[in-house]
């Protein structure tokens, strides 16, 4: 194992940038060619077809049978023109990534041959089977019908000779199995909340749209290295490894200058991604060492998180032509920065307002108002609920560390912001100064011209306001976005809801509509207060603090998807017809399942290691420094013998109560882990796991790292830190 280690040291050390084929036109001239956008659609399909497609799309209305048929022919014809050959319906199971079935455009010619064609019916809707994905129990194996069906709101695109059309993925009773139909639902859910309180202030705002825009955070290591590393190439992190003497804290990799051969391939990547329609647009070096961000301009939500998803996908096949490895795991390091996935969460009206912006009078400052301190409302009422969408396997070693948000959702809202709302809160009507402007008197109708842009930010806030967005900075690298969305969409949908019919109720009574908004935003801002908190959100005291406010503070991943299943949550996911309980049951048991597995796969992958490759490695260290011993105990007297051996004989000794420890807890982890999966429900196998697995893989790490600084560096038989993070 030393041998291959040494040697794909050397392979990542020769590796030099690879050359990359830039297209000879300009990025807006080959921007989206693989995608059949508007631009396609009305090239290749029939003007009436057209306009029946795009009003549809518009206005989320259903397609006639006839109207599928005419587009499955024109982006068939299409997708061929573009060298296609099959195509295949693009889902999001609930294992957090993509799936998909190739399927040919052929079909018999009645003459012996064949003919290509692709009919509305292939294009609408496909039973994929798919009987393999995690359901929850919603079907068994021998009733594994499931249907995938269009979502015509995503453009199909092309990704290698494969037309791919987004889809959503459904039991044969309707059930959700996926990430992308409970996602729609919460969008519709939130464009319908909106605009209810939007026309409040304009009444020619028909949709609210949700926009998200992504921050995806990654680290890049040599596929040299990576393929030495058992670890890393089974569970996406290391599971060992003592870090280098260098590694962040001179905070010298942070935007700092790209090495060439990172360079080329995000070069390769943006390419593509353009080639796409993924508008990425920013690129950095991030905190750690290897580790780097790309962001792309904000879009419409569900078409934001599909760009995520393809874009990971892409990432990994473009990182293997330029011999690289992408990391995606949200911590695959210890004692350096993990990786997040921000998730910049805004609404806008079809009018062009964007509702988390203040404006320049005070109605559009009263309906920026309203909305902050709904959100307010809504998180603190969900704070768990949010937690636990963002929650896995794989998030739990980030967040809490002093690079991420801490397990506890709070709000950061700035000092401006905070300042307007203690006035609203304390209904004072003195004028406020912001930023050297005189505000005006904050009277029933009348609130100040905010400057809120200005507003500073938190690294450590979960969930942060930004101006004219929230960033959710609580969501992992890996993650599926939609999980989180999900969640904060619900929730704030059925605050809107509840909102409206308080505000409705009452100026059907005859009060004034502005004094009615005011007096409900400060109710909201009243008992909101407790989820805002603008301080050091990694501090100690923050989180005795939290739990005295009354925010949720569990740090246990498996007890922490309960809040899924509580009354609370149960009753805003149906109210607002997002989930049904069936489906949150489900869900949970998916939840609980993955995280057993994951944790599950990483203690037998340890085992291995530890058992196999660790201890045989460590005493052949051990039997040349016993040789050592002895051959001095030949040459010198005993006294001088002790003296210039004693150091190699407390080494040993050293060493062999690490081996010791090693193996008696590699016994006790896998004796635990039979134990974890006798449990009789999927929710008892992880808490066992997280309980009495977990813990003894830091335990046995510990050991292992001790071990690789004393073992001789031509004998340890994994690459280390220092070159496993540090491109060459």
């Amino acid at each position: 194992m030393s041998e291959l280690r040494f040697k794909s040291v050397e392979e990542a050390s020769s590796r030099k940038a690879v050359k990359v084929d830039l297209p000879k036109e300009r990025v807006d001239k080959y921007y989206a060619e693989k995608v059949f956008n508007r631009q396609k659609m009305f090239e290749y399909l029939p003007r009436a077809t057209y306009e029946a497609l795009v009003k549809a799309i518009d206005n989320k209305e259903h397609l006639s049978r006839e109207v599928a048929d005419s587009v499955a022919e024109g982006m068939k014809r299409w997708a061929v023109e573009q060298g296609a050959r099959h195509y295949t319906h693009w889902f999001q199971p609930m294992t957090g990534g993509t799936a998909e079935k190739h399927d040919a455009f052929i079909e018999h010619d009645g003459k012996g041959g064949v003919i290509e064609t692709f009919t509305g019916k292939l294009l609408v809707q496909q039973e994929p089977d798919a009987s393999s994905f995690p359901n929850g129990g919603i079907r068994n194996t021998f009733e594994a019908r499931g249907y995938s069906a269009w979502d015509i709101s995503s453009p199909a695109f092309i990704v290698g000779n494969t037309l791919c059309i987004p889809t959503i993925f459904i039991s044969y009773t309707g059930e959700a199995l996926d990430y992308k139909t409970p996602f729609l639902r919460a969008l519709n859910a939130i464009d319908k909340s909106a605009t209810r309180i939007a026309r409040f202030f304009d009444p020619a705002v028909n949709h609210v749209v949700c926009y998200l825009g992504w921050e995806q955070e990654y680290f890049l290591v040599d596929e040299a290295l990576y393929m030495a590393r058992p670890d890393l190439a089974l569970t996406g992190r290391t599971l060992m490894g003592h870090e280098s003497a260098k590694n962040q804290q001179l905070e010298d990799h942070y935007f700092g200058s790209i090495p060439s051969r990172v360079e080329a391939f995000m070069l390769d990547l943006e390419i593509e991604c353009h080639r796409l329609g993924i508008p990425v647009k920013t690129r950095h070096n991030e905190v750690a060492p290897n580790q780097f961000e790309l962001a792309p301009v904000y879009e419409e939500a569900n078409l934001a998180n599909d760009h995520n998803l393809l874009l990971m996908s892409v990432m990994n096949e473009v990182s293997r032509r330029h011999n690289f490895r992408v990391l995606l795991h949200e911590k695959p390091f210890a004692g350096i920065n993990g990786s997040g996935k921000h998730n910049n969460w805004s609404l806008g009206t079809d009018t062009g307002k964007q509702l988390f912006s203040p404006g320049k009078t005070p109605k559009s400052n009263l309906e920026f108002i309203v909305f902050i301190s709904n959100v307010m409302a809504a998180v603190h009422k969900h704070n768990a609920l949010l937690k636990a969408s963002i929650m896995s396997a794989t998030n739990a070693h980030r967040l809490g560390a002093n690079e991420a948000p801490p397990a506890i959702i709070s709000m950061f809202l700035g000092s401006q912001l905070n300042e307007i709302l203690n006035s609203i809160e304390k209904n004072e009507t003195e004028a406020i100064i912001l930023q050297g402007k005189e505000g005006v008197r904050l009277d029933v109708n009348q609130i100040p011209e905010l400057m809120i842009d200005n507003t500073d930010r938190n690294r450590t806030s979960p969930f942060a306001f930004t101006g004219n967005r929230f960033e959710y900075r609580a969501v992992g690298s890996s993650a599926n976005c939609a999980s989180a969305l999900i969640a904060l969409n619900s929730a704030v949908a059925a605050e809107f809801d509840e909102f409206a019919d308080r505000v409705e109720k009452r100026i059907a009574n005859g009060e004034n509509c502005e004094k009615v908004l005011l007096d409900e935003a400060r109710e909201n801002i009243i008992k909101s207060r407790v989820i805002q908190f603008d301080g050091n959100g990694y501090s100690d005291e923050w989180k005795e603090e939290a739990k005295r406010r009354g925010l949720d503070t569990e740090s246990s991943a498996p007890l922490m998807f309960d809040t899924y299943l509580s009354d609370a949550s149960v009753d805003m996911f149906e109210k607002v017809g997002i989930f049904s309980k069936k489906e949150l049951e489900a869900r949970n048991e998916v939840k609980w399942e993955m995280y057993s597995k994951k944790l599950q796969i990483e203690s037998r992958v340890l085992g291995d290691l530890a058992i196999n490759h660790i201890i045989p490695a460590a005493i052949s260290y051990q039997r040349l420094l016993l040789d050592n011993v002895y051959k001095i105990k030949e040459l010198f007297d005993a006294d001088k013998a002790k003296a210039i051996g004693g150091q190699d004989l407390a080494t040993i000794e050293t060493m062999a109560g690490h081996l010791s420890s090693i193996k008696k807890l590699v016994e006790e982890m896998v004796s635990n882990r039979h134990i974890a999966n006798r449990k009789p429900s999927e929710r008892e196998k992880a808490i066992s796991y997280h309980d009495t697995v977990a813990p003894l893989m830091e335990e046995i790490r510990v050991h292992i790292d001790a071990l690789e600084l004393m073992v001789d560096n031509e004998i340890w038989p994994l690459p280390k830190y220092r070159e496993l993070l540090f491109i060459r």
